[in-house]
């Protein structure tokens, strides 16, 4: 086995895959960056995003809507291992460390969402579970939008 880059963390792949969509989710729907705030765990996680406003409650429910309708769409969850020179449009590398390797791993969630990572997923959304939206909070000072949520199997 190859190991392109040290992982300090060992993820639970459905609340984990579900993070890529919620990213995806939330890019589509408010025009944010991707979260880099995240504390995903198997029984809760939380999750936040610098919006532009205060998300209502239809926004809220049309978050975990879209959230189990992907899940729901089987969408297959696959591997690509592509030069850092060669990366397709769109996909950002702000995030990776200084050190990251020459060839970086990109997930792929069929043709909704695609970021490098290197952490462990499902095989295809179905795999997830339920997504529960468990609450929100809101700090006007700094526009952070903060989501709890867990995958229910």
């Amino acid at each position: 086995m190859v190991v392109l880059n040290d992982h300090n963390k060992e993820e639970f792949p459905p609340a984990h895959t579900a993070e890529h969509l919620l990213n995806q989710v939330m890019v589509r729907m408010f025009g944010c960056e991707r979260s880099r705030n995240a504390h995903i765990e198997r029984k809760k996680s939380k999750i936040s995003y610098v919006l532009d406003h205060k998300p209502d409650r239809k926004e809220e429910r049309e978050i975990e809507q879209q959230m189990n309708e992907l899940i729901d769409a089987d969408l297959p969850v696959t591997f690509e291992f592509v030069d850092r020179y060669n990366i397709p449009e769109g996909v950002k590398l702000d995030r990776l460390p200084d050190d990251a390797s020459e060839t970086i791993r990109l997930v792929r969630i069929g043709d909704f969402d695609v970021c490098p990572c290197i952490g462990k997923h499902v095989r295809s959304t179905s795999q997830i579970g339920r997504f529960e939206l468990l609450g929100t909070n809101w700090d006007q000072d700094t526009m952070n939008f903060r989501i709890r949520f867990k995958v229910v199997q």
